[in-house]
């Protein structure tokens, strides 16, 4: 009896490397990821720079004015240029991350959606193995996440330098916490706002299927947001309120509101007596307020409009599926 022998069929040969929606998606857009991956290194890199050669130099530099030893100086009130060069790398990479968002904003209108939607890639995968909604939440998820831990990094950098060099600050410069680009970059609505420019560009390239239109569309509905929401920033807290009855009373904070106050306990504007003698007598005016938010408000602030902003993000994305399920129907 001869035993069967059963021929041993060729395995199917397997393709190296990583597969699937997401690498394919990393693969088409990796110029954009090798500009963000760029960008998060040049201001981390500002950053530690100011954080250590920077801050120094700007230290020595002033202790060699003869300031810094309790004497006063005559040049004690006026600034080198080595903290000139440290306090322009700060600026600058505040002002990268604050540009993020809209960056975010024209790179999802433009390339990731709008393109895909004009060229009918976005068809031809959807008739394929991959769902529109699945196409949809792969397209959101890798560049959020790429987002968010860039932003969270920088961040963490960010509050790094200032937090330790805050007696420089108050030593020899004029920037506040609550300047916007300084605000924004301590905290984490940074990230909510980068997350929000992504929603709304992935929204447009879904809703104007064209890529120029929608990169343009997209940046300026961003920035529209941004701006609006920086308007109300002063609002979301409840505001203190200082007093003084000879002079406006001096507070270290964000200024919300200031004014006199009349005998009645009445708000009035402040008036320009310009040396008038009689002038605040003749206005019954018997002091001064200011409503303003101090250093103690910053997470408050900070975390109120980090919800806010994460909501209008959360709104975007949920739009954008219910258009794209009710443009494909039942193939989502």
């Amino acid at each position: 009896m001869t035993a069967a022998t059963v021929p041993a069929t060729a395995a199917a040969p397997r393709s190296r490397g990583p597969r699937g929606l997401l690498w394919a998606m990393l693969r088409v857009h990796q110029s954009a990821l090798l500009f963000w991956l760029m960008l998060v290194a040049v201001v981390a890199g500002g950053l530690l720079w100011a954080y250590g050669p920077g801050a120094d130099a700007a230290w020595d530099e002033y202790r060699d004015m003869g300031c810094g030893a309790g004497q006063p100086g005559l040049g004690c009130d006026f600034t080198g240029p080595a903290f000139g060069r440290y306090d322009d790398i700060l600026a600058v990479c505040g002002s990268l991350m604050n540009f993020v968002p809209l960056f975010a904003a024209s790179w999802a209108g433009g390339a990731l959606i709008g393109r895909d939607m004009e060229n009918g890639t976005a068809q031809l995968a959807w008739v394929q193995s991959v769902s529109p909604a699945r196409w949809l939440a792969a397209k959101l998820a890798v560049p959020a996440a790429l987002l968010t831990a860039g932003m969270l990094t920088l961040t963490l950098l960010h509050r790094l330098t200032w937090s330790s060099d805050g007696e420089l600050h108050r030593t020899m410069g004029w920037r506040s916490w609550h300047d916007d680009s300084i605000f924004l970059a301590n905290g984490t609505a940074a990230t909510a706002y980068a997350l929000l420019g992504l929603a709304v560009g992935a929204l447009t390239g879904l809703l104007l299927r064209r890529a120029l239109p929608a990169l343009t569309v997209a940046t300026v509905a961003t920035a529209a947001l941004t701006n609006r929401l920086g308007e109300l920033r002063p609002h979301l807290w409840p505001t203190e309120t200082a007093l003084a009855k000879d002079d406006y009373p001096e507070t270290v904070g964000m200024i919300v509101e200031g004014g006199a106050l009349t005998s009645t306990g009445a708000r009035v504007p402040l008036p320009d007596c310009m040396g008038e003698p009689r002038c605040l007598s003749d206005r019954d005016i018997t002091g001064f307020y200011a409503d303003y938010h101090p250093t103690s408000h910053f997470w408050p602030l900070q975390l109120m409009e980090t919800g806010i902003v994460l909501a209008l993000a959360a709104v975007a994305v949920v739009a954008a599926f219910w258009l794209l399920r009710r443009r494909t129907g039942a193939a989502v």
